[in-house]
């Protein structure tokens, strides 16, 4: 019985030292916003906003079908140092090249704003879908932006 609560007590250490680490920044590119790559800390899942706080939330754009070998980071609609940045609080939405999209481009190109969002989707080039995607980070959540250190 000793053995087994000291194998409990084990696991929950290694649990609460992996919850803290997963909450440590991450000052790698993880996001781009307003043209630049930003790092992250932790996120923390939100209930959706109300009619309330709805505007306390910025878009995050998920690419989830990128042919360019860069690799394709999410996209926020706004980065620290923007007016309409929100600190971090996001809805995300999925978004997908469609066919015109890649006939027009071949090799896509990697978004890195806000504005090439809306100009490849009013071109057709990109379907924008509210929510996520199975396995995606979750709809609401809080992940503030923070500058990448190399």
């Amino acid at each position: 019985m000793k053995k087994l609560i000291q194998i409990a007590g084990l696991s929950v250490v290694m649990l609460a030292s992996s919850m803290a680490m997963a909450k440590a920044p991450n000052f790698s590119a993880n996001v781009y916003g307003d043209g630049a790559a930003w790092g992250t800390k932790a996120t923390t899942t939100l209930p959706a906003p109300n009619e309330h706080n709805r505007q306390s939330f910025d878009a995050l754009y998920v690419i989830t079908n990128s042919n360019n070998p860069e690799g394709q980071l999410p996209v926020s609609e706004a980065a620290p140092g923007n007016p309409a940045y929100n600190g971090g609080r996001w809805f995300t939405h999925t978004v997908e090249w469609t066919a015109e999209g890649f006939m027009a481009h071949g090799l896509v190109p990697v978004l890195t704003s806000y504005e090439a969002i809306q100009i490849h989707s009013s071109l057709g080039h990109l379907v924008i879908t509210p929510g996520s995607f199975p396995d995606g980070p979750p709809v609401y959540f809080q992940c503030p932006l923070l500058p990448v250190k190399k």
